[in-house]
């Protein structure tokens, strides 16, 4: 009477064609016509491995940092904390550009703190993007962060001192807007389509090209409003309200695209430090998304 051995007892190694094919037949394996021995030992090792597995389910899951690998909590994490950053250093630059904390106090705000995170932001953008293809360094992200913290702060303490009020208006629509993509993306109702994703690359080349061409006539004193061709009416509407909408929904969508590649990096086994990038992508949006706000209400409230 030959004994199986237990590590093969679990049902994985139970090859039917093996059995048929095993010298001597069913008998011999000793897996066709068990004996009372082998069968109160078969039983025993079952009960062994559903304990097992029972242990296995009642574990915690593991995480990124068991597993090395990219999730969803791993970069809702690491978002989180680069939004602290941005806070703090935003704070910097809104008391750079005041020279204080209140703005109704404050008749020529210093435009130097958001210039600089301007700039910096740029640079450190350019940096992690095309150095994240061979190494992503999380401290050139935290720079970025930082950057953008102060270029924040800055402009938006320089809007205040124009229009009280325009950045607690701004900062609730740019929550909003971020809490609705989200839910409709986690629902399952809004997803990313290749067709939806050409007309928005094709949109977005559109809009640089206006902002440039915008840009040149403000420098060279063809337009005279505080924005160029944004403060331009037609019908009575400003031309910066009705591209600014288009602009929120463009950049709305730009929240699916990203949270659609974290889902994809966390689908591929990503490792874990391109987390990093899929909260610094985010960050680039939601910043992008403020600003317009920010902008689109300034016009409104100028125009009137």
């Amino acid at each position: 009477m030959a004994l199986n051995n237990p590590a093969f007892n679990n049902p994985a190694f139970q090859d039917p064609k093996a059995v048929q094919t095993y010298p001597g037949g069913p008998q011999a394996a000793n897996l066709g016509g068990p004996t009372q021995f082998a069968t109160a030992q078969h039983a025993g090792t079952d009960a062994a491995t559903q304990a097992q597995l029972e242990g296995m389910y009642a574990a915690p899951a593991a995480g990124a940092r068991e597993t090395d690998r990219m999730t969803v909590e791993d970069t809702v994490w690491k978002t989180v904390g680069l939004f602290a950053i941005l806070l703090v250093t935003a704070a910097v630059g809104w008391v750079w550009t005041l020279g204080g904390l209140d703005a109704r106090q404050v008749t020529q705000p210093s435009i130097l703190p958001w210039m600089i995170g301007a700039l910096g932001g740029f640079v450190m953008a350019m940096v992690v993007i095309f150095g994240s293809r061979k190494k992503v360094r999380p401290p050139l992200i935290f720079a970025y962060a930082a950057f953008e913290g102060l270029f924040v702060g800055g402009i938006s303490a320089f809007f205040e001192v124009m229009w009280p009020g325009i950045v607690v208006q701004a900062t609730l629509a740019t929550f909003t807007v971020v809490g609705v993509t989200l839910a409709l993306f986690a629902s399952g109702k809004v997803r990313a389509s290749k067709r939806a994703t050409k007309i928005f690359l094709i949109a977005m080349v559109g809009y640089l090209i206006f902002g440039l061409i915008n840009v040149g006539l403000m420098l060279f004193g063809v337009t005279d409003g505080a924005f160029g061709l944004y403060s331009e009416k037609i019908m009575g509407i400003p031309l910066g309200l009705i591209i600014g909408l288009l602009v929120v929904i463009m950049a709305a969508y730009s929240l699916v695209l990203d949270f659609d590649q974290v889902q994809q990096g966390v689908r591929n086994g990503a490792p874990r430090q391109f987390a990093w990038l899929g909260a610094f992508g985010i960050m680039v949006t939601v910043v992008w998304l403020y600003v317009e706000i920010l902008r689109i209400i300034a016009i409104v409230r100028g125009s009137n």
